[in-house]
């Protein structure tokens, strides 16, 4: 690509997306009864691996879903494949192959703190398909993830599961709520391109965590820009409130006036002062000790992450503001865990990516005119050898083979829970939608006068065209008005099994 033609192909695609179709919203009601959005992300944790037994909970007012369910069935839950034993216990067969050609069957977790299985960018794509990692998009038959993470976890811990028992709050409030089992990471990689998706709909290149770390002090730059960058154009005002680091701070210096400590959201709910949109962010454990990290990533304790949470509900739930707030709770990607369920197509057009910016060649304003051509950008060594681990050919400037693997496609599923008095009751989408939906969300709501138009404004293809997600909402009834909270999960506790995790 020629010098400066990707800037303008970028100011060309943003442009366009001012006007382009959005994915079909098919809420009840009027979007612009919502006042404020609260986003919570945390770590690393696939569908099948905490809801995955959710259709054979105790109790459960979820079945499983069989292979022709009605996309109209919105008790079903595509889940593990299990049933219960005499004594409650459950017999799931989902399995993968090891190394070694014998079956490995899923099964019920008992520590509350586990090993972290690999999820990188190739790793990832080996999870989906073992033998072709660059033709997921083609063929997903997820039979790689015992064999990838086999040499380094002999427990086989990626094909491990929870239960109510282990998640007792995450299990009544999805019950209670409504959640949707089709929504999935936006990258199939680890945690840095993921959340570079949340903000900016793009990781404009990026594979890996290895290259979290920001440029100081202005931070990374995507040509297409960030979420932050369209809620300032539309005077919309926006707050992180953070535990320890600021995700947001991927793209904005931390001494921003937007970045705030996480006790000031108790504060500002019970004042009915919550802005438009907050992130509200658990302790990554980046700084503090593990026994202090809330984000649920392994090894952290999972126990921490439901109490974190609960709080931040429990502060909206009990203040002035409850009434127009429609709060998302979701996992920046699967971590590894086993998922049933095959990698899917990214809408956004057929593209091969969102931005014109190719896996390992990563691009961005770091250092302009050079930085946005083809491999040009900030911090991208270990991305260019990620992609070239899985394509034959990769330069890093050159042409992209475009038989390699693009971004072009989802990753694996990751819960979603959607706390709101608008949400719908004990209800299951079944719509398809990744990170960048809370993004179309946001823009749709915020950004448009009517907050009904077809379109709004959008970062890159990916959020023009991504589902907002409004299934899951009666804006009109707003029929969870009166629900109450689950009650408040235990803290976590040394005791807890498996736990302490070797630091």
């Amino acid at each position: 690509m020629k010098h400066g033609t990707l800037l303008a192909t970028a100011v060309l695609l943003t442009a366009t997306m001012l006007t382009a179709g959005a994915g079909p919203a098919r809420a009840d009601g009027d979007l612009r009864k919502v006042k404020h959005v609260v986003v919570i992300v945390q770590e690393n944790h696939s569908f099948d691996n905490y809801f995955g037994t959710l259709p054979y909970a105790p109790g459960s007012i979820y079945h499983s879903c069989s292979a022709d369910h009605s996309r109209n069935d919105h008790r079903c839950v595509s889940g593990l494949d299990c049933t219960k034993n005499f004594d409650g216990s459950l017999n799931c067969t989902n399995s993968n192959p090891d190394l070694e050609g014998n079956t490995v069957v899923i099964y019920h977790q008992p520590n509350a703190c586990s090993f972290s299985p690999d999820h990188d960018w190739h790793a990832a794509h080996h999870d989906g398909n073992w033998f072709h990692p660059a033709d997921t998009i083609f063929y997903s038959p997820n039979d790689g993830f015992v064999r990838w993470n086999e040499p380094s976890d002999p427990t086989n811990t990626t094909m491990s599961y929870y239960t109510q028992d282990d998640l007792p709050f995450y299990y009544d409030l999805a019950q209670e709520f409504a959640i949707d089992d089709n929504y999935h990471a936006s990258v199939p990689g680890p945690t840095f391109p993921n959340r570079a998706y949340i903000y900016a709909a793009t990781s404009f290149g990026h594979l890996t965590t290895s290259e979290t770390l920001p440029p100081i002090p202005q931070g990374y730059l995507p040509i297409t820009g960030d979420i932050m960058d369209l809620l300032d154009k539309y005077n919309v005002p926006w707050t992180d409130y953070y535990s320890e680091v600021p995700s947001t701070g991927y793209f904005r210096p931390f001494l921003s006036p937007h970045l705030v400590t996480i006790d000031q959201f108790a504060v500002d709910a019970a004042a009915g002062a919550l802005p438009p949109v907050s992130w509200v962010e658990a302790n990554f454990g980046v700084i503090s000790p593990r026994a202090e990290e809330s984000d649920e990533d392994p090894p952290a304790d999972i126990r921490a992450g439901p109490y974190f949470v609960s709080q931040v509900l429990n502060a909206v739930r009990n203040g002035p503001d409850w009434k127009s707030t429609v709060v998302f709770i979701t996992y920046d990607e699967n971590g590894g865990f086993y998922d049933h369920v095959p990698l899917h197509e990214a809408p956004q057009a057929h593209a091969f990516n969102p931005d014109g910016i190719e896996p390992g060649q990563c691009a961005d304003l770091s250092d302009p005119p050079q930085s946005e051509q083809p491999g040009g950008g900030i911090q991208c060594t270990v991305s260019q050898e990620n992609a070239a681990a899985i394509c034959p050919g990769f330069t890093s400037t050159g042409p992209y083979p475009p038989t390699c693997a693009h971004f072009n496609q989802l990753g694996f599923r990751v819960p979603i829970m959607v706390v709101s008095p608008f949400s719908k009751p004990h209800y299951v989408s079944h719509t398809l939608g990744d990170h960048t939906s809370i993004l179309a969300f946001i823009e749709k709501r915020f950004m448009t006068k009517s907050g009904r138009a077809p379109s709004h404004p959008a970062l890159t293809l990916r959020d023009a065209n991504a589902d907002t997600l409004e299934d899951l909402f009666d804006f009109s009834a707003s029929p969870s008005k009166n629900a109450e909270l689950p009650a408040t999960p235990p803290q976590p506790s040394p005791s807890d099994p498996g736990c302490p995790f070797p630091e």
